[in-house]
């Protein structure tokens, strides 16, 4: 009876990311075409790392809405293709906090929810929203912040052509160490080395999100351990404290 409530509870988890993924699709469909690219390249990526196919699974799910936030910002920022004021970045910035906290509205498992919200942090510290560096980022969003550079790096933008696969990897290197874990971006070099035709076609991909393909292991394995997360307030909050 356990085991079958847990097993319910994750297909309804999975309901609800997968809901916040069709709204990101309503909303913009370059951000979620984007965002199944990086969910099938952070499952691969995931994999080669060792993970087990659940837990690769649980990944690509957060992937797929990494960017959730970002259906809280104002077309005229979102969708701007010249550069972003000072003013406007800041407010793109605030999106992985917008959609951690949507997370947490809905009860989901901290797993996803920092993922969300630490895709942007930097090796180095340099990242936001709360300047986490190195193995203070969690391993998920370290991944998750190679596979979404890459794919921006590889994808047609308004603003941008996309590059080659060896000028892409050329930048990823050229952040190794500062934005990126050295160690996973290696892991993710030698990936492209073996996988032929890697980068996937805009507006082309697909990932595997069936629960009931688990096996009994999967199933039987206890979940990750629950943590609470202190999600970084917005300016105007601390301003009013």
């Amino acid at each position: 009876m356990a085991i079958t409530t847990k097993v319910n509870q994750e297909r309804e988890v999975r309901q609800v990311l997968l809901s916040f993924a069709n709204s990101i699709r309503e909303r913009d469909i370059v951000t979620y075409e984007h965002s199944r690219r990086v969910a099938t390249y952070a499952q691969r990526l995931a994999r080669y790392l060792g993970w087990s196919r659940r837990d690769a699974r649980d990944l690509a799910l957060a992937a797929l809405v990494h960017d959730l936030g970002k259906t809280w910002i104002a077309n005229d920022i979102l969708l701007k293709s010249a550069a972003l004021s000072d003013e406007e970045r800041r407010t793109m910035e605030r999106h992985p906090v917008i959609g951690a906290r949507i997370l947490i509205g809905c009860d989901v498992h901290p797993f996803y929810v920092e993922t969300v919200l630490y895709h942007h942090e930097a090796w180095d510290g340099h990242g936001y929203p709360t300047g986490l560096k190195g193995e203070e980022i969690p391993l998920s969003a370290r991944i998750l912040t190679i596979v979404d550079v890459f794919d921006v790096l590889t994808s047609q933008r308004p603003y941008k052509a996309p590059l080659s696969l060896d000028v892409a990897c050329e930048r990823l290197l050229l952040g190794s160490a500062a934005s990126f874990d050295p160690q996973i971006l290696q892991a993710f070099l030698r990936l492209l080395d073996i996988s032929p035709n890697f980068v996937l076609p805009q507006r082309v991909c697909a990932i595997s999100v069936d629960m009931d393909a688990l096996d009994q292991e999967s199933q039987l394995r206890s979940r990750r351990n629950v943590y609470p997360i202190s999600l970084p307030k917005a300016p105007e909050e601390r301003l009013a404290q």
